[in-house]
């Protein structure tokens, strides 16, 4: 099939994906209904996408699961709201598996237009990556698919379409794959889901983008230009361009937002978690919003850190941390006796997210209170150490590319090396490189970018950085990360900003022959 480049309606349509098409049919693409368009990857790459497959570590189970996305009605505080979801419920209901799993996933797609999967944090075979005109085929809307992939790490992840801006409504759940050999060492979970909210209760997300592009400001917060103050090195960045991970300068968002929810929920009708006092607690925070980066922190407690996107780090504790949209972080707490808020600070907005922990008698706070851990400076990415184990093997990179990041709010257009996506020259690497990415932001901005397929090392590989497949990279700043080229095919990496990507922050990251 001849490539092809995309328009921008297409763009929209296909969210981070529309790319040139040509060769690799999904798996069992060709028989499954409602399954339309193709991938992208070129049959030179057809054996070693399957070899790679074939070469994971199973355990030799196979987990047969189900997925529905489909109009709901979701009551947000007595607020009868219609939206999109994968079930019935807000978050959808998450899968689980364990790292070496066989996962065979029957999606039926029960929305009025086509829709996609992908599966964020997961270095799957790339033909089940869920980026339609990249990856796999877009579902049509009544359509069904069978992905079926081999889960190959640990960790908290989630999926979530990468079609238009369907991620702005309900369609986010989490995707949490054990460890059989983690000691688990504590008594109780809870997963953490953060998001900005505002489907059928203020403008849809096209509207907002529609104001965006146009320059309007209804419903959208086109923000001012902070201070500098926040900014230094970071220990385990590289190159920070002065500039440290924690730097919180300039606009933090484009878009103000009705609600901010902690599981579905707002603030003034939390979800809860019941346990007793001296419990040990795991809370796995994923940050599924499209436009909010999020300051976390526990009233009364200290967080400390253990993973971020599903690795290790050396336990380090925290009495806040900042998380990027895409990116997600591991804490264990102690929990002392008594009512206690879970409170989410949307950076540089208007309101908060906020659920409970009750593990004693007591009332709550109030609904507007902020805990005082919130004006401690909160942990980043760049103040974690990767755990004993969890680095990258030791290698000088092969390849050195260049991740331009640039922007402005009008016209409303955001680009990476100079160019949005449909003009866009990939990034190349080939099978066994060790490859690295010198990511700069000359926006006023920070941008969490998001690399599929791969996790990556800040830093240099085998040195002390952590492991992540989501950044967040501060306004005006950048760093420097390490990843191996293990997973042949072709791969987004990109903003996850949904409106940001939308406009055109993302591009390719394509293994050549």
């Amino acid at each position: 099939m001849t490539p092809y480049a995309p328009d921008r309606r297409q763009v929209l349509l296909g969210i981070l994906g529309m790319g040139a098409a040509a060769g690799l049919t999904a798996c069992s693409s060709g028989s499954t209904p409602g399954a339309t368009g193709t991938t992208a990857v070129p049959r030179s790459l057809e054996s070693a996408v399957r070899a790679a497959e074939a070469g994971r570590t199973t355990t030799g189970k196979v987990r047969s699961l189900s997925l529905v996305a489909k109009p709901v009605q979701i009551d947000l505080g007595g607020r009868t709201v219609s939206t999109w979801a994968y079930g019935d419920t807000l978050p959808g209901a998450a899968l689980r598996a364990t790292a070496g799993d066989r996962v065979k996933i029957a999606f039926s797609n029960e929305l009025p237009e086509a829709t996609s999967v992908h599966w964020h944090g997961l270095a799957i075979r790339n033909d089940m990556d869920g980026v339609p005109g990249v990856t796999t085929p877009e579902v049509a809307a009544g359509g069904s698919f069978a992905y079926d992939f081999v889960v190959p790490d640990p960790g908290t992840h989630w999926f979530h379409p990468h079609t238009g801006l369907q991620l702005d409504r309900g369609l986010y759940a989490p995707f949490i794959v054990d460890d059989p050999a983690e000691p688990g060492d504590y008594d109780t979970e809870w997963v953490v889901v953060l998001d900005d909210w505002t489907d059928g209760v203020g403008k849809t997300p096209d509207q907002i983008y529609a104001d965006l592009t146009s320059g309007a400001t209804g419903g959208a917060d086109s923000g001012g230009m902070g201070g500098m103050s926040g900014m230094g090195s970071g220990s385990n960045g590289g190159d920070m361009s002065g500039m440290g991970m924690s730097g919180m300068g300039m606009s933090e968002g484009d878009v103000a937002y009705p609600f901010y929810l902690v599981n579905g929920r707002v603030p003034d009708d939390p979800d809860v978690l019941t346990a007793k006092p001296g419990q040990r607690v795991r809370l796995r925070i994923i940050n599924a919003a499209s436009d909010t980066i999020f300051t976390v922190a526990l009233g009364g407690h200290d967080l400390v850190v253990t993973h971020t996107d599903g690795y290790p780090v050396k336990p380090t504790r925290a009495a806040s941390l900042r998380i990027g949209m895409g990116e997600r972080y591991d804490a264990v707490v102690t929990l002392a006796d008594g009512v206690f808020p879970l409170v989410a600070s949307p950076s540089g907005k208007e309101g908060l997210a906020r659920a409970l922990v009750r593990s004693g008698s007591g009332q709550p706070p109030a609904v507007s209170a902020r805990p005082g851990e919130l004006d401690s400076v909160p942990l980043t990415a760049d103040m974690l150490t990767v755990a004993t184990g969890a680095a990258l093997a030791k290698r000088s990179p092969d390849t050195s590319q260049d991740l331009v990041l640039a922007g402005t709010m009008s016209p409303y257009a955001w680009t990476v090396n100079g160019a949005v996506y449909e003009d866009s020259e990939p990034l190349k690497i080939r099978q066994g490189q060790a490859g690295r990415l010198r990511i700069r932001n000359r926006s006023m901005m920070p941008h969490p970018m998001h690399v599929h397929g791969h996790t990556f090392q800040l830093g240099t590989a085998g040195g002390t950085g952590p492991r992540k497949d989501t950044v967040l990279v501060p306004a005006m700043g950048g760093i420097d990360v390490d990843l191996i080229a293990d997973n042949p095919g072709r791969w987004m990496v990109h903003c996850h900003n949904t409106y940001h990507a939308v406009a055109g922050m993302m591009t390719r990251l394509d293994y050549t022959t």
